[in-house]
C-alpha cells in the first residue's frame, strides 16, 4: 500500500543515453497509477530557470561569434539555473510529498564542468553548499550507453543543441565521470546499460522506484 511520501528521483547520462526518454516513461507509469508526481529537468524547469538555459544554448548556436562564455561562467550560469529551479520547484514538491523526476542534477554539472572543462570542484562546491542546503537525491540511475550507440541516436535527432554537439572523446570522459561517481555510492545509485531499445531497461527502473515508494 502507498503512504504519500516525497522520492526525489534523478536520471544522470550522456547526451544518446536515453535517460529523457527514460524519465518521461517513469513520470507515465507512475501518473497511472495516481501519485503525485513531477517531471522536470535541468538546466530549466521553471520559467527564470528556462531563460537562463536559451542564454546558456545561444552562447554555442554562433560558432562564428568573436566572444564566448568562459568556462566558469558557464558554470554559474548552470548553477543559477539550478538555484531558481531548486528554490521554485524541487523543494515545494519534495515539501508536499510528490515523487520528483529529474533529468539531470548536480552530477552533471561534476562530469561536464569539473571533469569535462576542467572547472574548479571547489567553485561548484562552494555554491551548492548554499544553494541545495541538504538537498540531495534519493535515487540516481546513471544510464550507460555505448558511444557509438549514443552518436547514432544523436544523429538521428531533428532538434539539436550544444549538448549534442561535443567530441566523442567529451562523452567518453564525461560518462567516465558518471560511473565513478556513481561507484562511490551504491546504495543510492543503479547503472544501467541502456544501449539498447529494450523494455526491460524500463520495467527494472521502474520496479525499483515502486519499491521505494512502498517501503
Amino acid at each position: 500500500m502507498y503512504k504519500k511520501k516525497s522520492l526525489f528521483v534523478v536520471f544522470e547520462g550522456i547526451e544518446g543515453s536515453g535517460k529523457s526518454y527514460q524519465s518521461k516513461k517513469l513520470y507515465n507509469s507512475l501518473i497511472k497509477r495516481k501519485l503525485p508526481t513531477l517531471l522536470t529537468r535541468e538546466p530549466g524547469g521553471t520559467p527564470s530557470a528556462e531563460k537562463i538555459r536559451k542564454v546558456i544554448l545561444d552562447d554555442y548556436f554562433y560558432p562564428k561569434s568573436k566572444e564566448k562564455f568562459d568556462k566558469n561562467t558557464d558554470t554559474l550560469l548552470y548553477l543559477a539555473s539550478r538555484n531558481e529551479h531548486v528554490l521554485n520547484k524541487i523543494k515545494p514538491a519534495i515539501k508536499k510529498k510528490n515523487i520528483v523526476i529529474c533529468d539531470r542534477f548536480i552530477d552533471s554539472t561534476i562530469a561536464y564542468q569539473i571533469f569535462g572543462k576542467g572547472v574548479n570542484k571547489n567553485l561548484v562546491n562552494s555554491v551548492h553548499k548554499f544553494i541545495l542546503s541538504n538537498l540531495k537525491p534519493d535515487l540516481t540511475f546513471v544510464l550507460k550507453v555505448s558511444i557509438k550507440k549514443a552518436l547514432k541516436r544523436l544523429k538521428k535527432r531533428k532538434k539539436k543543441n550544444r549538448y549534442d554537439k561535443f567530441s566523442k572523446n567529451f562523452y567518453v570522459k564525461a560518462q567516465n565521470a558518471f560511473l565513478k561517481i556513481a561507484k562511490k555510492n551504491p546504495r543510492k545509485y543503479y547503472i544501467i546499460d541502456n544501449s539498447d531499445n529494450n523494455k526491460d531497461v524500463e520495467k527494472k527502473i521502474f520496479k525499483i522506484v515502486y519499491s521505494m515508494i512502498k517501503k
